[in-house]
């Protein structure tokens, strides 16, 4: 998905076909009920809930939702949300920017997917995130890890230069250690193969081992 806190202009139409080559592939259905899962499972028990998501891109995820979800999002991108509208013409869509979140909570569930790695004002962000949930809120987020045994071979396929953190999972799930709680967390196994073919395997049993991990947090009360 795409980045709230950078110069738009570093993610135009290039740099999607430069980093993704294809999006959609990149985001192939399985992965996107896997992220509605997470939503799901994170959302309190009421009609519609609010969701805002961070880093929207193309509004793959917030399409999968549904209607039955009451959506937002949020990108640096023009380009990015140009799509997203067509994609998913009911959601509120916004321009991002230096961590401000652009539309008010509180928020049921806050998303991430591969954004907070790109964000140089992480600290605003995460402090903006927050602030936005709901107390019964939970902010939900994948992102790559560097540590572990793929670690070095994550840092040599990683040619991304907008990924201004390459941080162990430990630094990502002490995120917030004030604010938020980690509740649960997997580890993700994920490549586009030759001819197309995209692999997304998440596991809990090898989550240390991982090159990515997806991480629910919640409000501390």
């Amino acid at each position: 998905m795409s980045r709230p806190t950078t110069s738009p202009a570093r993610f135009d139409r290039a740099y999607f076909e430069r980093a993704y080559r294809d999006y959609r592939k990149q985001n192939p259905p399985r992965k996107l009920a896997f992220y509605r899962a997470l939503a799901v499972a994170a959302a309190p028990a009421r009609a519609r809930p609010r969701v805002l998501d961070v880093g929207c891109a193309f509004g793959l995820f917030l399409a999968a939702l549904g209607p039955g979800w009451e959506r937002y999002g949020i990108d640096a991108s023009e380009y990015a949300l140009d799509e997203a509208r067509r994609n998913v013409p009911e959601a509120q869509l916004a321009p991002a920017g230096s961590g401000a979140l652009a539309f008010p909570g509180p928020f049921d569930v806050i998303t991430a997917f591969d954004v907070l790695e790109h964000v140089s004002a992480l600290g605003a962000l995460v402090a903006s995130i927050t602030g936005a949930l709901a107390r019964d809120g939970s902010f939900v987020f994948v992102v790559p890890v560097y540590d572990g045994p793929t670690g070095p071979l994550v840092r040599a396929l990683d040619r991304d230069r907008t990924h201004v953190h390459k941080e162990s999972r430990a630094f990502w799930l002490d995120l917030a250690p004030a604010e938020l709680e980690a509740v649960d967390w997997w580890g993700i196994y994920r490549y586009l193969l030759p001819g197309g073919y995209y692999v997304h395997r998440v596991t809990r049993r090898l989550r240390r081992y991982a090159p990515a991990i997806a991480c629910r947090m919640r409000r501390k009360r």
